[in-house]
């Protein structure tokens, strides 16, 4: 009976080793690597780190938006545990208040979100499969030619945009806030849409092509269900960059009450010398609620669509 020394079993067991690691192709060992630094205790630390000084200066908007007038004219909001002095008319003021009604104002934003998150996905995925999945001319030109407006400011196009809607006469209407993000949103989608189809095997396309199913069909009922990570995490990007703009409302709509978003009042709130501040507060907090919550409640599919496709096995 031939007894294999212990040595020759670790020399085995190594060499076994590393040719499971040749195996591995260059994006997994990278996504390994990856993985490794990441959850290693000084990127975790790092994180906590970056994530409480990331959260202080909301936490102290939160507690000032329920401090009165004079105490935040006084005092900072650090104060609060031996200051304990709490309200909820800066609410009350910046929601009905006569003179600043953020209530319509929130409306109004609902109102120009939605569509400007709905009508640029639609688009993208139209136009992603089309460059994906169907060969026509000049297809490599076009998608080049797309993705290289992402390098485009959007302060250079918002004058001769505005001219436009002026001829149009869709001056000072809700058109101008939706198509403009959609413009502006497009080259991004439709780069992003299009990655992600291009990861989904070819075999399923041409397994539905044998059974005659035609572009529709291969589009809803094959491509469409796989590609919910993705659409879910681009619509959390497109609805967090609509809800907090800023530029392009007050460009297109300025301060009418009846489209303006809720961006711009709050903007206005802290008034002509900055006397506001208790209203500020509280408007800034209401405005920043509404994508706190949708990024909360929709985090799962965020992170899944950001990892959807990195690594192909």
């Amino acid at each position: 009976m031939t007894v294999i020394p212990p040595t020759s079993l670790i020399d085995e067991e190594e060499g076994d080793t590393r040719s499971v690691t040749r195996k591995l192709s260059r994006a997994e060992q990278r996504a390994l690597a990856v993985k490794g630094s990441l959850s290693s205790p000084w990127a975790s630390g790092l994180a906590i780190i970056i994530a409480i000084l990331w959260t202080v200066p909301t936490f102290g908007l939160f507690v000032t938006s329920f401090r009165p007038r004079s105490e935040i004219r006084t005092s900072g909001w650090w104060t609060l545990p031996w200051n304990w002095e709490v309200t909820l008319e800066n609410y009350q003021q910046a929601l009905f208040g006569s003179s600043t009604s953020l209530s319509t104002y929130f409306v109004n934003s609902i109102v120009i979100t939605l569509p400007a998150v709905i009508i640029p996905i639609t688009l993208a995925l139209l136009a992603a499969y089309a460059f994906a999945w169907v060969d026509f001319k000049g297809r490599g030109i076009l998608f080049v030619a797309i993705f290289a407006l992402q390098v485009v400011p959007i302060q250079i196009t918002l004058i001769p945009l505005l001219s436009q809607y002026v001829a149009w006469g869709l001056a000072g209407s809700f058109w101008v806030v939706w198509l403009s993000h959609s413009i502006f949103a497009l080259p991004l989608a439709i780069y992003l849409l299009h990655n992600f189809m291009k990861e989904i095997p070819s075999s399923l396309i041409e397994a539905a092509r044998m059974d005659g199913a035609g572009h529709v069909k291969i589009f809803f009922q094959v491509l469409l269900p796989l590609l919910t990570p993705a659409i879910a995490s681009f619509a959390i990007f497109q609805f967090l960059w609509v809800w907090n703009d800023l530029l392009v409302a007050l460009v297109f709509v300025g301060g009418t009450p009846d489209v303006a978003p809720l961006t711009v009042r709050v903007a206005e709130l802290s008034g002509t010398r900055g006397t506001a501040w208790q209203l500020l507060s509280a408007g800034a907090f209401v405005a920043l609620a509404v994508p706190l919550v949708v990024f909360l409640a929709l985090q799962r599919f965020f992170v899944r669509g950001l990892l959807a496709g990195s690594v192909k096995g």
